[in-house]
């Protein structure tokens, strides 16, 4: 029997029902399942695990969007209203495990939220309220009561020729789902953009250097990656290059 590819998701924390919940949102994980073809694990945001032996046991990474917000400390910025909510040991667990896959060359998937921490693990910072700023578009969540509605492709991205994402989804311009209020402001140092929004905003970022997988993306491919060709074509990348990872190892 082959074994599953496994796939770590670190997860947010919440706070409900008298518990402190560890947890992820299931469209990620069932587009990892059903389109990656990986198990998704999430990753409790506990002090104390040893990060570079959790992922000697994965196969991939993949960081999913949230509600919260990086801490801006985390990337030499003064906290205000504009910046919250946060989930500090979520910043904590991710901004490590995105640090320990780059290292091992491990596939990384970084979306929305996980996007803009794969730019402040590079040392970039993070602009918010972006609607507010001259010249850029309101990439808000529209106010739906249907989550089809909310997660709408909504406006196009430029790829850039010959990066890492066009191998991926092709040089056409295509449509992107919008639902966030902070983006990239100065790009992490090694980090090239891989497609813009019509108004400038970054959608997508990748290392320069890494000779394996990783690739952030400001939208939510996971929503449509059951129908949506480019949606799909990511997430079957990065099961394909999670795939050719464990090959690897295990030949090591």
């Amino acid at each position: 029997m082959t074994e599953p590819l496994l796939v770590a998701v670190p997860a947010d924390v919440r706070s409900f029902e008298n518990y402190s919940w560890h947890a992820s949102p299931d469209t990620y994980l069932k587009a990892i399942l059903s389109v990656a073809g990986a198990v998704p694990v999430i990753v409790p945001a506990i002090e104390g695990i040893d990060i570079g032996a959790l992922l000697s046991r994965f196969d991939g990474v993949l960081t999913t969007g949230s509600a919260t917000n990086v801490h801006p400390e985390r990337y030499g910025a003064s906290a205000s209203p504009a910046h919250e909510p946060y989930d500090p040991a979520r910043d904590t667990l991710s901004l490590a495990i995105i640090d320990e896959a780059l290292k091992r060359e491990m596939p990384l998937l970084a979306i929305c939220r996980g996007h803009q921490e794969m730019n402040v693990a590079f040392g970039g910072t993070l602009a918010t309220e972006i609607q507010t700023l001259d010249g850029r578009a309101d990439h808000r969540a529209p106010t739906a009561p249907e989550q089809a509605e909310r997660f709408a492709l909504r406006h196009t991205v430029e790829v850039a020729k010959g990066g890492r994402l066009a191998a991926i989804v092709g040089e056409a311009p295509f449509e992107v789902n919008s639902l966030h209020r902070q983006a990239v402001d100065r790009l992490g140092e090694g980090l090239v953009a891989e497609a813009l929004a019509e108004d400038g905003t970054v959608e997508a970022i990748a290392p320069r250097d890494a000779k394996g997988f990783a690739l952030g993306v400001q939208w939510h491919p996971e929503y449509w990656a059951a129908s949506d060709p480019a949606s799909a074509a990511i997430f079957r990348a990065f099961g394909e290059a999670c795939r050719l990872y464990r090959d690897a190892q295990r030949s090591r």
